[in-house]
């Protein structure tokens, strides 16, 4: 299958933007979010389905060809789709919890997976009007209101005194302070849902060791524009990098990393 690479750049940073003035009217609103707990505990307003419901409409009418992978969709059996080539992968609203306790750290995110790589990834973040795209063949690019600035993070040494490392609010681990203690003298930073990923695709901060669950939703699009950026996303364990499409969908550890000397 060949994907229109002009029309994915022209449409998709549109999409997550209509998804986010969807999030932003109920975000707004004084009437029922309607919040429910997953079976995995974790929280489903009427938001996340409203977004859902606008982006796979979308993108089933702009590319029909292409398949789409949803954590708000029922999942696709992974027999059938072992065989994708090309699919969307969607997190609808990543940062829920943010979105309920009205931080504005809340997120859209779009990917485009291509043989278990992220290729194309648009980040949408609604309540601060920032929307973040790129992939490894394009580039990486921050548009704010109608001003657009390529993402070209300095590099930086692993052994170098004050790193800035990302850290997740929800799920700060002991893995994760094992591997702080490692790193001289870090500096932590604290973020939530996908701006971890992009504070290192802007140079913000250095690296995000994430030794906690993440499901491959989560995690796609932002990682598409940190590589874009010159970054990597690598499995904690084997330094191999992180892939998609798996018969589980739960990612494994990971370490994320601006770009580095090294």
């Amino acid at each position: 299958m060949k994907v229109d690479v002009d029309k994915i750049r022209k449409e998709v940073p549109s999409i997550a933007e209509g998804a986010g003035r969807v999030i932003m009217n109920v975000y707004e609103s004084n009437s029922d979010w309607q919040v429910e707990s997953k079976a995995d505990d974790s929280p489903l307003t009427i938001a996340d389905r409203k977004a859902n419901t606008y982006i796979c409409n979308k993108l089933a009418s702009l590319f029909p060809e292409i398949p789409i992978i949803s954590e708000e969709n029922k999942l696709i059996p992974y027999g059938q789709r072992k065989h994708y080539s090309w699919y969307w992968l969607i997190d609808p609203l990543d940062g829920t919890k943010e979105f309920i306790k009205r931080n504005g750290e809340f997120t859209v995110n779009i990917a485009l997976v291509h043989d278990g790589k992220p290729y194309y990834g648009v980040v949408h973040a609604p309540a601060l009007g920032e929307t973040y795209y790129g992939g490894k063949a394009f580039g990486a690019f921050l548009k704010v209101e109608n001003e657009v600035k390529q993402l070209n993070p300095p590099a930086f040494s692993m052994k170098q005194k004050g790193l800035k490392a990302v850290c997740s609010r929800s799920h700060f681990s002991e893995e994760t302070k094992a591997f702080l203690n490692r790193l001289d003298s870090p500096d932590l930073v604290s973020k939530g849902s996908s701006f971890k990923f992009l504070l290192l695709a802007t140079g913000q901060a250095h690296i995000y060791p994430r030794l906690a669950p993440t499901m491959e939703w989560d995690t796609a699009a932002a990682q598409a524009v940190l590589e874009a950026a010159g970054g990597k996303v690598l499995i904690a364990e084997s330094g191999l990098p992180v892939s998609y499409n798996k018969e589980n969908l739960l990612n494994p550890y990971f370490i994320a990393y601006g770009p580095t000397e090294e």
